[in-house]
């Protein structure tokens, strides 16, 4: 979900990270489902990509 909202904003994932203050590999991190960013810094990227923080998380399949 975060690559295409990234993407949909024309950033790249150094952009990104640069803006949320983590490295580049911590958003590679996070748009491979490998880690779950905390609540600010979601609230970091979701203010950059220009999105609501819910759109950033999927509720997984039960």
């Amino acid at each position: 979900m975060l690559e295409k909202l990234r993407k949909d904003a024309v950033l790249t994932q150094q952009d990104l990270s640069v803006s949320a203050e983590v490295s580049r590999k911590s958003i590679n991190t996070i748009e491979n489902d490998i880690y779950i960013p905390s609540t600010v810094l979601a609230l970091k990227i979701s203010k950059t990509v220009g999105c609501k923080v819910e759109d950033l998380f999927e509720q997984p399949q039960l």
